[in-house]
């Protein structure tokens, strides 16, 4: 069955990349509802549709348009985060451009929903069911969706920076393990990245608190890594609330080979270009409890920050 949350919750912060501080809400909504961003500094207060066709070109994030030109950016870890926690339906009202990075991963997210808790509401979950391989590259990079019975992740990255080097996660994705595995994993970049961003009008609200910055061997950020592969952990949550731009959890398995934003939104649009490649499914009992968020509870959730 889908689900909303109990109780609405509030976030505050500053945005990664603007620096602009921020108020955002997660409300409930009914079955039907899917997630909708809403802009509450804009005149009418501009609706938002969580949906692949309404990402924008956008450098290190994921951000969403209205044809009007409204936009939210940097939803990705918030998306990650619902669609880890089984939220099916959601209004989200923010006063600003960019969702609030908090920490850096969607676990300050997560641990809110959880304590507001889940509404179970009366009509099944619809699903996208990957029937055919779809497969996008670019340079070194590929991102591929393949047949499965549930959605998996298996994500590939590789950087000259020793602090990072070569890591490779597969995980799958049933029964809260985002929740367990992934949430916590902060964004990474190197200095030298750092540097260049913010000479490019980037990364303004970013401190050694909200993300995992490394400089060749070493790792800047006080407390080190959460875990030795947080940086690959990380990608994958990125994957996930990428993915969930879909309109529907993914029933399939993807591979990201260095992929980021662009790619796995790429990959959505050449999934959905081709009929055959895709149905929409509702979820009966069986399916339904392989759903990244089925089952999960506040046992799932044990924060290492």
């Amino acid at each position: 069955m889908q689900h909303s949350l109990k109780n609405s919750v509030g976030f505050a912060g500053v945005g990664l990349h603007t620096g602009v501080a921020v108020q955002m809400a997660v409300h409930p909504a009914p079955a039907g509802h899917g997630i909708w961003f809403r802009r509450t500094d804009l005149g009418g207060g501009a609706r938002i549709a969580a949906l692949w066709s309404a990402v924008q070109p956008s450098r290190l994030c994921t951000m969403i348009a209205n044809p009007a030109g409204a936009s939210v950016s940097t939803i990705e870890h918030l998306m990650a985060a619902l669609a880890g926690c089984g939220v099916h339906n959601a209004l989200i009202e923010i006063d600003g451009p960019e969702v609030p990075i908090l920490d850096g991963s969607a676990e300050p997210f997560v641990r809110a929903f959880l304590r507001a808790g889940l509404e179970r509401l009366d009509a099944p979950v619809r699903a996208i069911r990957v029937l055919a391989p779809v497969e996008v590259r670019e340079g070194e990079a590929m991102a591929r969706l393949a047949p499965a019975e549930m959605l998996e992740i298996d994500f590939r990255i590789e950087f000259a920076d020793r602090a990072i080097g070569r890591q490779r996660k597969a995980l799958n994705m049933a029964n809260g393990t985002f929740v367990r595995e992934l949430s916590d994993s902060r964004t990474f970049c190197r200095q030298r990245d750092v540097e260049a961003m913010r000479a490019r009008g980037l990364a303004l609200g970013g401190t050694l608190d909200n993300a995992v910055v490394v400089e060749g061997d070493r790792v800047l950020s006080p407390g080190g890594l959460r875990y030795s592969d947080e940086p690959v952990r990380h990608k994958m949550l990125d994957a996930l609330g990428d993915l969930a731009l879909a309109g529907g959890p993914i029933l399939g398995r993807y591979t990201g080979i260095r992929a980021g934003h662009a790619l796995t939104n790429r990959l959505l649009r050449a999934l959905f270009a081709d009929p055959k490649a895709w149905a929409a499914v509702d979820c009966g009992a069986v399916a339904g409890r392989r759903l990244p968020g089925a089952g999960v509870s506040l046992s799932d959730h044990h924060p290492r920050a």
